[in-house]
Parts: C-alpha cells; structure tokens; sequence
C-alpha cells in the first residue's frame, strides 16, 4: 500500500480508500439525519460549507494536484533540489494565503451568508454563520496537507491520499456520536475541524518524515511560483460543474422551500459513492501515471493509456448508475429513515437519488477525460470549456429548478454534466487525436445493455421480495444486479469491461 505506480494497482488501493470512506459517510450522514432530519436546521448546516469550499476551491482544490503535480514531476527529473524549493515556496504562500483568506471570512461571514442565503430566516442566518466560522479553519489543513501530499503522489505514495479522507469523516461521525447531543448540530461541525486536523493536515506530514523535505519559504513573486500560478489560475477562476453543480443547488434549493437544501445534499451524498469509486479514484491514481508519459515524451502511450483508462471508466459509471437507480428506495430507506428522518423525506431523497443517478457516467467521464490535458499542462482550454458551459447553464437550473423544484435542479444538473462530459472528450480527441469515439461508443453501449438488464433484475427482485426489511430488499436486489451486471460483463463486455470487472473480482476477493 505505501507505494504503487501503476494506474490499476493505485486505483484500487483508492477505490478502497473511497469505499471505505463512503461506508463511514453513510455512517456520518446517517446520524445527521438521525439527529437533525432534513429541515431549516440541516439547511443552515450544509450551506455552512459554502463559503469554506469556496476557498478551497480558490487556493488549492484540484489546483494542487492537477497543476502543481505536473510541474512537481518535471522539476523532480530536471533538478531535484529545484523541485524541493518550488514544494517549499508554494507551501509557503499558499499557507500565507489561506491564513489571511480564511482570517477575513471569519470576520465577514455574517455578511456573506446573508448575501447568499436571503431566504433564509434570521435565525437560520445566524446558525449558518456560526457554522461557517467553525469550519472554515479546517480549509487551512487541506491547504497545507494537499501541497505535502501532491508531493508524495509524485512518489507514487498514495498512503495519504487514502488515509486523510477516512479520519476527516471518522471526526464528523464522531462529533456527532459524542458532541451532538449537548451541542446539536455544532456538534458536526466541531467534529469536521478536528477531522481535518488528524486527517488531511497530520497523516501528510507524518507521511513525509524522513521522505519529503518540508520547509516553507515566502516567496510570492518567485518565477516559478509565479508560473504554477499561472497554470492554476483557470482551476481557481474557472468554473466547472463538478463543484458549482453543488452550489447550484445550495443557492436555488435555499429560494425554492425549506428542507430542499438538505434533500438535495443527502441525495448528492449517495450519489457521490459511486462516482468516488470509479471517477475520482481513477482519476487521481491516473495524473501521475500520464504526468510521467508526458514528461518522458512518450505521446502515444499517453494516448493509448487515456483512451484504456476512460473506457474502463466509463462502462463502470453506467454500471453504477444503473445499480444506483434500481435500489435508491432502499438504500435511502436503510441509510436515512430513523429519528428525525421520516417515510416523506425517503420518499423525496430516493426521487432525487433516481434523477442524480443519470448523471453518474458524466461526473466519473469528465474527472478522467480532464486527466488528458492536466497531465500536458494544459489546464486552460478545459476549464474554459467547463467555465462556459455553468454559465450557459444557470438559466437551466432557474427554469427547472423554479418549475419541478428539487427534482428539477437534479435533473439540470445531469443533462449540464453530460453536456460537458461529452465536450471535453471532443475537445481531447481535436487537440490530441485521442479518445477515439467509436471504441468509446461501443464500450458505452455493450455497458448499457448490460446495466439495462442488470437493472431490471434487480427492480424484479425489489418487487418479488417486497419485504419492507431495508436491509434485506437492499442485499437482495445488489444480488440481482450484480449476478447480472457480472455475467453480461463477461458474455457481451469487451475486453476493457471484462478486464476491468476481472481486476475487481480479484482486487475484492
């Protein structure tokens, strides 16, 4: 586990990592709605990130890895102790930074969720800003533990990247397990902050001892800082749906009724499994690996290795869409219905849970097509697309959104991404002569046919067993699906699906 260097062996080592990390946060989520169910209480408390993942988004984000680790890898070829005072000096400033960002949105956070939440009620307001101003020093330990981790990936040491995310959630769940009870919804926030803390900022640094020279050195105007600057700037400026589709829908969701925030983010967080398990596993554990192809001039293994790896991807996240659509009632039904979380509520959840399930194959296509030109430095073009296409699609998110309420929001949502998904893979094939679509076409067809069927065995078996045990109907139609999905996989897969299920298999045995 501590160093791998092939795509396959990395992306399973963080499949796992996001497995479990998923399974915590169904823990986590599932004693948030236990506690706070899903109304103005829970509204205050997911708006309450808003502002701090915007500052992350700002600073550091995908901006480490994706721009930063490019740079990091080449520098390491060239002239390693050049690299070694670039780690310095972006640590460093970026520290700076995100110290005094995060110093001014304290101060002005009342302000802030004012202006975005009007509709909110005073008192919601204020719980927000409390809120917000709990969780947002956490930013400071992602900042500081990205820059040291996107240099361990550059290592081929994933230990980080897979442990930080498991104890981040594992201090939510134990804040609410242990603080929510006297300080009800604070309880998680305080609980995210010492997350943060033992997760994403200490298992970096305890990571690099002995292997990483961490020091910090001011240096805002140094050229180079200045040129990973100006590959980042479209990944801090820009705007891609993988992040605003969520701000979507905590700015609509917050002027269209009270608890739809909420909704709206349970569904999400179920629908995020599958797409961390596919998309962001893959996708993290291939930059590296193309980062290298690229800085070793070897173009058409680039290729050939993008066009594999979304392939893959690919018929996974139509797989997974497909399973997540079939049990979203008893999952949300196992997951959420206890305490403050009533029949209504899973009835409204799993509606969003189908609809979010649509857009499961364009999330995970668009984090790994993106990996084509991050892996070049070229971080400019996509994120010009990407930017392009939210904008063009907020009138999307207001029609709908005004119109089917939550489900609409959802629904813009899925077509937006695919949109997206679909334009940064002609725009790869343009300017890199990769992916080619027609083996793309075929994977996604031999894949949905399979998930059609694989789908609809597991509906039979949900409607056969009709047991009202959550738990039981949930096994049984995974059973389903997954007897179907595997056995389609190997009669009428190609060899990209049949590998890859047969890595699975082997990976999980």
């Amino acid at each position: 586990m501590a160093r791998t260097t092939g795509i396959p062996a990395a992306a399973a080592l963080l499949a796992a990592s996001v497995l479990i990390s998923r399974l915590i946060g169904v823990v986590r989520e599932s004693v948030l709605a236990y506690r706070i169910g899903a109304d103005r209480i829970s509204d205050a408390y997911f708006a309450a990130f808003q502002i701090p993942d915007l500052l992350n988004y700002l600073l550091a984000g995908a901006a480490l890895s994706i721009a930063f680790l490019p740079i990091y890898t080449r520098k390491r070829r060239e002239d390693p102790d050049a690299a070694e005072r670039l780690f310095a000096i972006v640590l460093g400033n970026l520290t700076l930074l995100v110290a005094l960002a995060t110093a001014a949105l304290m101060i002005f956070a009342p302000e802030l969720v004012a202006f975005q939440f009007r509709r909110f009620d005073a008192e919601t307001q204020m719980l927000c800003t409390r809120l917000t101003r709990i969780v947002l020093p956490a930013q400071i330990c992602f900042v500081v533990g990205g820059v040291v981790q996107t240099t361990l990936l550059a290592r081929g040491r994933f230990r980080a990247a897979a442990l930080a995310p498991l104890i981040y959630n594992l201090g939510i769940v134990a804040g609410g397990v242990f603080l929510a009870p006297g300080l009800g919804v604070e309880g998680f926030a305080w609980g995210a902050l010492a997350g943060a803390v033992c997760g994403p900022l200490a298992v970096p640094l305890i990571d690099a001892r002995g292997r990483v020279p961490v020091q910090v050195r001011l240096a805002p105007t140094h050229r180079e800082f200045l040129h990973y600057l100006w590959i980042a700037a479209p990944l801090m400026l820009g705007q891609s749906l993988l992040t605003v589709d969520e701000w979507f829908d905590r700015w609509f969701g917050a002027a269209l009724g009270i608890g739809l925030v909420a909704q709206l983010a349970f569904a999400r967080r179920l629908m995020q499994a599958p797409v961390a398990f596919v998309g962001q596993a893959i996708g993290a554990a291939a930059l590296p690996a193309l980062s290298r192809l690229f800085a070793e001039g070897r173009a058409e293994d680039l290729n050939r290795t993008v066009e594999r790896t979304l392939r893959a991807s690919l018929a996974l996240g139509i797989l997974a869409a497909a399973g997540t659509l079939a049990v979203a009632q008893p999952l949300v039904r196992l997951i959420y219905q206890r305490g403050a979380f009533g029949a209504d509520d899973t009835e409204r959840v799993a509606h969003l849970l189908g609809i979010f399930a649509f857009a499961v194959p364009a999330w995970v296509t668009q984090q790994v097509a993106s990996r084509a030109f991050y892996a070049r430095g070229d971080t400019w073009r996509p994120m010009v697309l990407s930017t392009a296409f939210t904008a063009a699609a907020i009138p999307l998110y207001w029609k709908l959104g005004q119109g089917h309420g939550a489900g609409g929001l959802a629904t813009a949502g899925a077509l937006a991404m695919s949109a997206n998904a679909l334009a940064t893979i002609g725009l790869a094939r343009l300017l890199h002569g990769a992916p080619r679509p027609g083996p793309l076409a075929a994977t996604s067809l031999r894949a949905a046919l399979i998930a059609a069927a694989a789908g609809a065995a597991a509906s039979a078996a949900l409607r056969r067993a009709a047991s009202g045990i959550a738990l039981f109907d949930l096994a049984l139609a995974g059973l389903a699906f997954t007897a179907v999905a595997a056995l389609g996989s190997y009669w009428i897969g190609d060899p990209e699906l049949r590998a890859t299920v047969g890595r699975l298999v082997k990976r999980g045995s």
